[in-house]
């Protein structure tokens, strides 16, 4: 059976609700985080070209996501970008998540030539579901955080305060791991 696996990362952040009685691990602010093993919850935001994007809409996917616009995020897309044909043969999806505009996302995109969707929470609603807003400035941020999700829709891996530089390799190497212990 083919694998595919979402990889929403927070500081282009993606997080997930919680509920009441699941397991948390505490992310940044120290807001509930959603643990490995618990189902990564559905969601709607625009992508860069002001497109709706589900999470549910990669479904048998892995799934992973990385923010926009400082040096860190730049750093971190450019690794996403680089290695996006890797990330495609292991059949996975990189969504980034960002407190930023679609607009915002549409000129970082094209400036810096990033190849993967880049979606646009300004209502804040996921990042905070994820556990991955942080309110260290005088307006709030995705945390630069990153989630693992299984073809199942499972949260497989959380990565908190990601190192931008060797983030996209980090991902790949267990991506690898996950998928030869599941008999890919």
């Amino acid at each position: 059976m083919e694998m595919r696996m979402l990889i929403p990362c927070f500081s282009l952040g993606v997080a997930f609700m919680l509920f009441a009685g699941i397991p948390r691990a505490q992310g940044a602010d120290d807001q509930a985080m959603p643990a490995v093993g618990t189902a990564a919850p559905d969601f709607s935001l625009e992508n860069q070209e002001g497109k709706p994007v589900r999470l549910r809409d990669f479904q048998g996917k892995w799934v992973v996501y990385p923010k926009d616009r400082t040096p860190g995020c730049t750093i971190e897309a450019h690794g996403f970008t680089r290695d996006q044909g890797q990330f495609v043969e292991k059949n996975a999806v990189v969504l980034g998540v960002s407190v930023d505009s679609v607009d915002s996302h549409k000129v970082f995109c094209a400036k810096d030539g990033i190849n993967f969707m880049i979606l646009s929470d300004v209502a804040h609603d996921v990042a905070a579901k994820y556990g991955s807003l942080s309110q260290g400035s005088s307006e709030p941020r995705a945390a630069r955080n990153t989630f693992l999700i299984d073809p199942q829709g499972k949260i497989v891996k959380v990565y908190v305060k990601v190192n931008p530089e060797a983030h996209s390799t980090e991902v790949l190497a267990e991506l690898a791991r996950l998928q030869k212990g599941a008999g890919r």
